[in-house]
């Protein structure tokens, strides 16, 4: 097991590619807080790793908000007396569209959750992380940070933001022994994949879609929980300030 004795929280872990790495950590051994702000899926997915052998709870949080992520943080040491890893999941997106059509509601909760939940991930446990010699954050970012298209612009410079900041932080950091770094997936069959793509989720919109990706699919939860299982165990221990493309070959 990977990551035997490790206690990792994953944000945005009641659905998607969250629930992906958090079922995922689990099955390797790590104890998993599942964090969302959706206390069905949450729980849903809590009690599935605990049924299936694994060590898991579920704390609702709105990543957007202090007081939920130092709650968090302390849900997290209550149940399992430690923290390890951090997975930056939780995202959102606004519907495929011209900039100027999205508006200002709309570009706060964009940027709020996917860029201002890593700032207060870190304001909350990097204390934690340097009071017990180290630790890892993994930010779910996306391939639009690094080859932007039309239509999601606002939400391109959101994930631009987050690669950014986790190299920033990676080079801050690392003499605390805290490692940072980036998962860049494809779009996937998400449940925000309409949103993604501005139009319905039909088979042909999906083929005009997928014939952007040299390997012809989407990706999955597995996919990226994959990619984020190896930066979380001790194999990347000299992994910090990448970004692991996980794109079917889409930023080639």
């Amino acid at each position: 097991m990977r990551l035997k004795g490790k206690t990792a929280i994953v944000t945005g872990a009641g659905s998607g590619f969250g629930e992906g790495i958090a079922t995922t950590f689990a099955r390797e051994g790590a104890n998993v807080v599942v964090a969302d702000i959706n206390e069905a899926g949450g729980k849903r997915v809590a009690d599935a790793i605990n049924s299936a052998g694994g060590r898991a709870v579920f704390v609702r949080a709105d990543v957007s908000r202090s007081d939920d992520v130092a709650a968090l943080l302390a849900a997290t040491l209550e149940a399992f007396g430690g923290l390890d890893t951090v997975v930056n999941n939780a995202g959102t997106t606004h519907r495929n569209r011209p900039m100027l059509e999205v508006d200002e509601a709309e570009f706060d909760r964009i940027y709020a959750i996917n860029v201002k939940s890593i700032y207060l991930t870190a304001k909350h446990m990097v204390p934690h992380f340097r009071a017990h010699g180290g630790g890892s954050f993994i930010n779910i970012a996306s391939t639009a940070a690094i080859r932007p298209r039309p239509g999601l612009t606002w939400y391109n410079g959101s994930k631009g933001a987050v690669v950014t900041t986790s190299k920033s932080m990676a080079a801050e950091l690392g003499p605390d022994n805290i490692r940072v770094n980036c998962v860049n997936p494809v779009i996937g069959a998400t449940g925000l994949l309409a949103d993604f793509m501005g139009v319905p989720d039909t088979p042909e919109n999906r083929k005009r879609f997928l014939g952007t990706i040299p390997l012809g699919r989407f990706s999955t939860p597995q996919d990226i929980a994959n990619a984020c299982l190896y930066l979380a165990s001790d194999e990347a221990a000299f992994i910090t300030g990448t970004c692991l493309e996980v794109d079917g070959g889409r930023c080639v």
